[in-house]
């Protein structure tokens, strides 16, 4: 007998598009709206990097409440909300005439990026899945990172053809309709409307719904913990320097590869992490996901020294490669490491904690690379500083206590 096709996939497939259109212009878009505003009105790169950290420290506080939002308002509700917000500050930006103009334009975007970023995806499939939640996470964030390997290059002939005001209010309006119309047909509550359980077992006992009070003390127990802070404090000193380094990537690579180049090396480096993130899904419920997360630290290492040597078109895409292969992983496994490490009812509560304090710290990785740069005068030093970051964060997370004692894995607990 056929097994019964689980609704699950289906939610999968929608976050998958979410993810796709959120990071493609919320994130890896970064690095063009940067490039092009130092290009149109001849800023600093600290001058445009300073509210893109704006954008995260907000974006990080919105992820850390976010799983009560989704509790109470559910997916759809708030993934039409974000949408709406999103839309909105990419046409504004378009905008933009003074450096100052960035700040509220950046704002009114963190709101639709820390609603339906890292930790939504997570918040959202966590009551489908359960024993196959690698898999599903990562063929959902895989959306993100197809989104760095379509969206964010296309924006660049895009501009070309529209210029920069068009552009993005062809490609915001248009992206996030089709996220909103996805949410409202496909995105539910969880798998229990159905009469079942996570991964399409048959529906278990009803249980209450954590508190607001249960979720903020389960929050501060863990903030008291090494466990925790093992798996939040190197993913933030990981993805501080990723994302510096994607937010100037364009900047970075087009004095070597010109136009043409930055665009392929754009999508080399989010091809690699649509590679990385599938392989990584593949076998990740099979090993030991803190070795999984430093291994996938050294291998970005690698690729940031690729990138210092001197300027060449074979150094750009190697090591964008092999940077990129280590992007999606870096958004994906925090969530893993949580669900395998901490009771199931608390999972909500303490991916948003996570995620937001990962988004806080990498807020500032655009400030440092851009002052860097600006400063010095090369990219030498602003790479090298990253490739430290990460290597901090390599080590750190394996000193983590790992997979905790049964009495903590079981629900309830």
């Amino acid at each position: 007998m056929r097994a019964r096709y689980f609704y699950g996939w289906n939610v999968v497939a929608a976050t998958f598009v979410m993810a796709l259109f959120t990071f493609g212009l919320g994130f890896y878009g970064l690095t063009v709206y940067v490039a092009t505003l130092q290009r149109l009105h001849g800023w600093s790169a600290a001058a445009v990097s300073a509210p893109v950290t704006v954008y995260y420290v907000a974006g990080a506080l919105v992820t850390a409440a976010i799983g009560g939002v989704y509790a109470r308002f559910g997916p759809r509700l708030v993934v039409v909300g974000a949408s709406i917000a999103m839309a909105a500050g990419l046409a504004a930006l378009g905008q933009v005439r003074q450096p100052w103009q960035l700040y509220p334009v950046f704002l009114v975007m963190a709101v639709g990026w820390g609603s339906m970023s890292g930790a939504a995806i997570n918040i959202i499939l966590a009551p489908w899945w359960e024993r196959r939640r690698g898999l599903a996470v990562s063929i959902a964030f895989n959306g993100a990172t197809l989104g760095g390997v379509t969206v964010a290059p296309a924006l660049i002939p895009l501009i070309a053809v529209l210029g920069f005001t068009r552009a993005l209010v062809v490609a915001g309006f248009v992206s996030f309709a089709v996220v909103i119309a996805v949410a409202a047909v496909v995105m539910r509550r969880g798998p229990d409307a159905l009469g079942l359980g996570p991964d399409g077992a048959a529906a278990p006992s009803a249980v209450t719904p954590p508190s607001v009070a249960a979720a903020r003390r389960w929050r501060g127990e863990a903030l008291r913990t090494w466990r925790f802070w093992s798996v939040s404090a190197p993913f933030a000193l990981g993805l501080a320097a990723q994302v510096g380094v994607l937010t100037h990537l364009v900047a970075l690579v087009s004095p070597a590869v010109g136009a043409g180049g930055t665009a392929r090396a754009v999508g080399t480096t989010t091809a690699a992490a649509l590679i990385g993130r599938l392989l990584t899904g593949v076998v990740v419920d099979r090993l030991n996901r803190r070795a999984v997360a430093s291994a996938t630290l050294v291998i970005q290492i690698l690729g940031l020294a690729v990138l210092t040597r001197p300027p060449s078109a074979a150094a750009v895409y190697v090591g964008c490669a092999l940077f990129g292969l280590g992007v999606g992983n870096l958004t994906t496994l925090p969530g893993l490491i949580l669900a395998v490490e901490w009771p199931r009812e608390r999972f909500s509560a303490l991916v948003g904690l996570a995620v937001g304090i990962n988004q806080l710290t990498f807020a500032f990785g655009p400030s440092l690379v851009g002052v860097l740069r600006d400063r010095v005068g090369g990219d030498a030093l602003a790479l090298g500083a990253c490739a430290t970051l990460q290597a901090l964060a390599a080590a750190m997370i394996l000193l983590g206590p790992g997979r905790p004692p049964g009495r903590l894995t079981r629900c309830g607990s």
